[in-house]
């Protein structure tokens, strides 16, 4: 019962998976502030889940660290297919400042995994990360089977 009821709520929304691999934070501040009344993230059906197995769409924020280099594999592993990937910041993109001489920092994600679409900034807006995952999302869900209506 509890499946069918998730499966109907599933069909037309996304389901974003949101993964720090290290940073300030800042990112994925700018994230819980989509689910503000301000961005009622919601009012869009996109729900935010700890889950890649059930995952649209996977959130990668902060600079990738040596103990995430395995780790973001294995995660991105997990998701369903089609694996659809967005940077948020510069940390994912370029290391930003903790791209220092000596650090262990990798550079950017999409050496590691694909990624769909770059937010730059440190931070983003709110407003830019809602749009990047309202373009990539619907044709995700669409390309599982599934319509937004």
């Amino acid at each position: 019962m509890l499946d069918a009821l998730k499966d109907v709520v599933r069909k037309s929304s996304i389901h974003v998976c949101l993964i720090n691999t290290g940073g300030c934070n800042g990112c994925d501040i700018e994230v819980v502030a989509l689910l503000s009344p301000r961005y009622d993230l919601e009012q869009y059906g996109i729900y935010v889940h700890n889950n890649p197995r059930e995952a649209d769409v996977i959130l990668v924020t902060g600079a990738m660290s040596e103990q995430w280099k395995k780790n973001l594999q294995r995660i991105y592993a997990k998701a369903p297919e089609p694996k659809v990937v967005v940077a948020i910041g510069n940390c994912p993109l370029t290391g930003d400042v903790f791209n220092q001489e000596g650090c262990k920092i990798y550079a950017p994600v999409s050496d590691f995994i694909p990624v769909d679409a770059e937010i730059p900034g440190c931070p983003p807006r709110p407003s830019e990360i809602l749009a990047a995952i309202l373009a990539v999302g619907p044709d995700a869900i669409a390309a599982k089977g599934r319509q937004k209506p």
